[in-house]
């Protein structure tokens, strides 16, 4: 190990910050580094390498639209950080610390050699990204300055300024971004509350949703709902979700960006429609519906149909509704109609038709298609 490794491991060991690893691609060099210089069982309480698919979507709680990415680094920094919280949970100066590479192998890849390494604590959320020259160091090396990289992190997150020399080359810079997270947005990321309110308090319609990103067929069924119910529509964004990776306060601030400055807001850790019907009772709730299915679905309650019902009726006994907006499914246009819904649900269901509301766009495709690309804050 070289002595200025050794040195910064060592100054780390001493301050009394507790961290969670995760780190898939690359990195590994770090953990061996961490666990080598004494005093490692007072900063590491765990280190994962999540590095297949599978593995990767389990740690996360969703499988990533991307492995190798800025956005796929921050979430597994979250739930590293949320894991520190579960394995020390008396503890405050806990921090979670995700990396993902893509670096050299034993088959030529098309794409760049990247990495990217975040760090998240209780009130920020950090990243870095770098794109390595290609074809300029072996896997060694490559894995090496990863290494560095996710140490640097670390050192970052228990306050030394010491910083290991990444010895990068002509071209090769580091992209950062830091988001620092004002108090209510902390405390519910931290479970201390159920919602933040942005903007006017109003929670007669709620319009739940990732909005990753916001587009056209969005502001159109804010405008529709609005107009039938006859009362302003709040954006809702969950930070926890059923089969996505948690939001990180980079993602939370992106996302919020996209609202016109005068629209109602919420975020909550509601990531269920029951939980939302207990945070919002007599609320309706304006859904596509690809999402009324999945409220149906018994798939998202332990494949448990009894354990659905019982869901459905308490979002009906908490006065909830639901105005429903057909879409197009891939294989053509859905309507409410079309759906095998239970009793329940049914009864608390409206439909806005087709002939008053037709966008095929999809937050998924825009992705896909680049439109909506990560973006770096300031730092």
């Amino acid at each position: 190990m070289a002595e200025s490794v050794e040195k910064l491991v060592a100054e780390i060991h001493e301050t009394p910050e507790k961290v969670v690893l995760a780190l898939s691609g690359g990195g590994s060099q770090a953990i061996g580094q961490l666990l080598e210089v004494p005093g490692a069982t007072r900063t590491v309480l765990e280190a994962i390498a999540p590095y297949s698919e599978r593995a990767m979507s389990e740690w996360l709680g969703g499988r990533p639209d991307q492995f190798c990415a800025a956005r796929t680094a921050r979430a597994m920094a979250v739930a590293a950080f949320h894991r520190a919280r579960r394995l020390d949970p008396g503890e405050s100066l806990l921090a979670g610390v995700g990396c993902t590479a893509s670096l050299v192998s034993d088959r030529p890849k098309k794409g760049p050699h990247r990495v990217h390494v975040a760090l998240q604590t209780a009130s920020l959320t950090a990243a870095w990204s770098l794109e390595l020259e290609k074809g300029h160091r072996s896997r060694a090396e490559e894995e090496e300055l990863v290494g560095r990289m996710v140490l640097n992190t670390v050192a970052t997150a228990c306050n030394v300024e010491q910083q290991l020399d990444l010895d990068l080359v002509e071209g090769e810079q580091i992209d950062h971004s830091h988001t620092d997270a004002p108090q209510p947005w902390q405390d519910l990321l931290l479970g201390k509350v159920e919602t933040v309110a942005i903007g006017r308090r109003t929670s007669d319609a709620i319009f739940p949703g990732a909005f990753n990103p916001m587009h056209v067929g969005h502001r159109r069924m804010v405008q529709i709902a609005q107009a039938m119910l006859e009362v302003p529509v709040a954006m809702e964004i969950s930070i926890v979700n059923v089969d996505k990776p948690p939001l990180d306060y980079f993602e939370i601030e992106r996302r919020l960006a996209q609202f016109p400055e005068q629209q109602p807001a919420w975020l909550s850790r509601a990531a269920t429609f029951e939980q939302k019907s207990h945070l919002f009772p007599g609320a309706t709730f304006v859904v596509g519906v690809d999402t009324l299915r999945r409220i149906a679905n018994a798939r998202y309650y332990g494949d448990d149909q009894a354990a659905c019902r019982a869901a459905i009726e308490r979002i009906a006994e908490r006065g909830c509704r639901f105005l429903v907006f057909d879409r197009n499914m891939g294989t053509g246009l859905v309507r409410l109609s079309d759906l095998d819904l239970p009793e329940p649900l049914q009864r608390i269901c409206r439909e806005i038709p087709a002939d008053q509301f037709r966008e095929d766009v999809s937050s998924t495709e825009i992705r896909k298609s680049g439109d909506w690309r990560e973006s770096v804050a300031p730092g």
